[in-house]
């Protein structure tokens, strides 16, 4: 797309959680990164999404578009060398064809492993010997540069396991720990212990996905651009009726994930009606310009159980598959951007 303008064109980004599904948005944000016109101006992200968010934003700073799409290159690196998360702190050492495992023991019996391991294995278990896989691969990002006030603002997403609100840790808040926190499924990994970012008592945590999928209201800020492009992982509508275990148990971790940007989406819809009633005097509340990038054949396709199987394979393929999205969607969308959206959040919800 040839897009001559003489200022950049700012949008906000809102990253999905989805393990290693997340490397869909590695793809999609290669690809963005390659246009200069566009300029992010902030990040909301959860799990997968939050830490794409925090690569982009310490690679940019560090070193330019190309500084952020190295160090996108070198997280999904680092990610592709885990094996299987849920294995890992117990039978991975005996079991080093995981992901094999799994594929033919899934196309066998109709059935997920990691599911029926979660009900009878906790990650309390190995008790002081547990460590989180992700902890080395957080270690590896520059926190001078995730929590700096220059570049996009980045926020993250979390679950406060006790209250089961959603936490949004910004700036100097961005800890390694609020990362890990975000991205940490109880049945994989043990809560995570953070401070609150509002109240400061030290909380335990879990995915940001049952609270913020990810939050949109952080981006809502008036000193933020009107449009915002969703990168979404998880498919909202399947049409055919889950009848396997397998199949039940993935349209549940679908649903569970949708539900709060379902709630985001329908605020910005009630919003829209407002303003274009007269309700709402215009420039009182943010009338959000919406765009989306998906791929939900591609991902319908995917079991929740390759979400913490982050074989190498795996990710180059959902990494190309974001970059083709991206290029569609700029080919088809990217006149629009910074004049109009190209979705209305009711097409969405419908």
């Amino acid at each position: 797309m040839d897009r001559r303008v003489t200022e950049p064109v700012r949008v906000n980004l809102a990253l999905q959680g989805g393990g290693a599904h997340g490397a869909y948005t590695w793809g999609v944000l290669d690809r963005l990164l390659e246009e200069d016109w566009l300029e992010i101006a902030a990040i909301s992200g959860t799990s997968a999404g939050a830490m794409n968010g925090a690569a982009l934003k310490s690679g940019l700073i560090a070193g330019g578009r190309n500084g952020a799409k190295a160090a996108l290159d070198v997280l999904w690196a680092a990610i592709g060398t885990v094996g299987d998360m849920r294995l890992s702190a117990f039978m991975q050492p005996v079991l080093p064809f995981a992901a094999t495992l799994t594929d033919m023991w899934e196309n066998t019996f109709s059935t997920s492993p990691q599911g029926i391991a979660s009900q009878l294995f906790s990650p309390y278990a190995a008790g002081p010997f547990w460590e989180n896989p992700l902890k080395p691969i957080v270690a590896g990002l520059d926190f001078s540069l995730v929590c700096s006030d220059a570049g996009p603002k980045l926020f993250v997403n979390a679950t406060n396991v006790r209250s089961g609100k959603i936490g949004v840790f910004t700036g100097k808040q961005i800890t390694p720990d609020a990362l890990m926190a975000s991205a940490c499924l109880p049945t994989t990994f043990q809560a995570v212990q953070v401070p609150d970012p509002i109240t400061g008592k030290m909380e335990a945590w879990w995915d940001g996905g049952y609270s913020g999928n990810p939050a949109l209201f952080p981006l809502y800020d008036k000193g933020l651009p009107q449009d915002l492009i969703i990168v979404a992982i998880n498919p909202i509508y399947r049409d055919a009726i889950p009848k396997t275990p397998l199949e039940i148990q993935n349209r549940i971790n679908e649903i569970s994930f949708n539900a709060p940007l379902l709630r985001d989406l329908r605020a910005i819809a009630f919003v829209k009606r407002l303003l274009a009633t007269g309700k709402v005097t215009k420039g009182e509340m943010k009338d959000v310009a919406l765009h989306v990038i998906s791929d939900n054949p591609l991902m319908s396709e995917l079991t929740a159980s390759s979400k913490i199987l982050p074989t190498p394979a795996l990710l180059a393929r959902l990494k190309a598959a974001g970059r083709v999205s991206a290029d569609r969607f700029l080919v088809e969308h990217g006149a629009h951007l910074g004049k109009h959206g190209t979705v209305e959040p009711v097409d969405l919800l419908d």
